[in-house]
């Protein structure tokens, strides 16, 4: 079972330090995790992970269903060994996947059927398939299968929504076998206080191991998403773990933080990367632009990652006009490092008892120089 301790808690919010302790080491939290949805972080292999500081990676089940499928992982013995990564894994249910094809699945009480994009064979995704995919998988960390909807639904269609999410997670906790794999809820209820509340009140009765913040980025405003994390945290108990699911640009993962959340993932720095886009500590710049073509300079000057101490800019716009996978796979070096750079700063300043102050200078930071710096090619 899933191990978690608080070892600092914010004066000045409610942000916290602490570790989760799995069959496979142990998560620092704050912690931003990589989006390994094939069980690949796209370019990217194990030791460039740990090199630019991941700590857990996610895998997609419902990709993952899809191809390999369960009998390879079972053969292998699990994800770990297939994908050579042996720190923890978290893998998603295939809710949100599922919430993504529209014309391709019809949602019953029993599951989501859908055609697989590979084959066209029909396949069925229910709260007992998902749990047992994900055993297959052998991830320290799994979720419940839920029902998305987009934020701006009403809330009859909501609450619908969340009632039987409720209702598949109990299958889920159902349907689980090894106790060595935690198993985390989804709180649901768009963007309607009430239906949140009644979410976490559900949810928290029954012997989750954590509990994820989900159903947002889906339509709703950066104000909505931060007021709705705000108060979905506060409800949720706090020996636990909290997760905000596919949330994650720099102030977001900063403002959830300071509402207690210690869990993140987001698909948007390698995502970002391979169209040409980098964060930096002087806001995001696009390599593709023209105005780097000559700029002799690093990514960004204060990084510390392998991308920024051996190649400038101008280098990085050739590789990307000449199409060369190599520019996009230092770009995904690089935001991962900047990513992760900004979690361990944010334990650090958690943990010296300052991390309101010093997120409240970072969001103005971010504000400030983010579409500053057009010479260097700052979107």
């Amino acid at each position: 079972m899933l191990e978690f301790n608080i070892t600092a808690v914010d004066p000045g919010s409610r942000a916290r330090r602490g570790t989760i302790t799995t069959s496979h080491g142990t998560i620092q939290t704050p912690a931003f995790m990589a989006v390994g949805t094939r069980a690949t972080v796209t370019g990217l292999t194990p030791q460039d992970l740990r090199d630019v500081g991941a700590q857990v990676v996610l895998g997609n089940t419902y990709h993952l269903l899809l191809r390999p499928g369960p009998e390879l992982f079972r053969r292998v013995g699990g994800i770990h060994n297939f994908m050579g990564w042996h720190g923890p894994v978290l893998t998603d249910s295939g809710g949100y996947q599922i919430f993504s094809l529209p014309r391709d699945r019809t949602i019953h009480e029993n599951g989501a059927h859908f055609r697989s994009y590979i084959d066209q064979r029909k396949h069925l995704l229910s709260p007992e398939k998902s749990i047992e995919m994900q055993t297959a998988i052998g991830s320290d960390i799994m979720m419940v299968l839920d029902v998305c909807v987009d934020s701006t639904s009403d809330e009859a269609t909501t609450r619908a929504a969340m009632d039987r999410t409720h209702r598949w997670a109990l299958r889920s906790l159902a349907a689980r076998t090894n106790p060595a794999q935690a198993l985390f809820a989804i709180v649901q209820g768009g963007v309607f206080t009430g239906l949140r509340r009644e979410s976490a009140g559900f949810l928290t009765e029954h012997a989750f191991d954590g509990f994820a913040i989900g159903g947002l980025a889906v339509g709703d405003t950066r104000a909505e998403r931060e007021g709705i994390t705000h108060y979905c945290a506060e409800l949720l108990p706090a020996h636990k773990p909290r997760y905000l699911m596919g949330v994650g640009t720099p102030p977001d993962l900063l403002e959830a933080m300071l509402a207690g959340v210690d869990l993140f993932d987001c698909v948007l720095p390698t995502h970002l990367a391979w169209q040409g886009t980098a964060f930096t500590s002087t806001g995001r710049v696009r390599v593709t632009r023209g105005v780097t073509a000559t700029a002799d300079v690093p990514l960004d000057a204060s990084c510390g990652c392998s991308t920024c101490a051996q190649f400038s800019r101008a280098y990085l716009h050739h590789l990307f006009k000449c199409s060369e996978p190599l520019g996009p796979r230092l770009l995904c070096i690089h935001n991962l490092h900047h990513y992760h750079a900004l979690m361990s700063q944010a334990r650090a300043a958690i943990a010296a008892g300052g991390y309101a102050a010093w997120a409240h200078d970072k969001l103005e930071a971010i504000d400030r120089h983010e579409h500053s710096d057009k010479r260097l090619g700052t979107q």
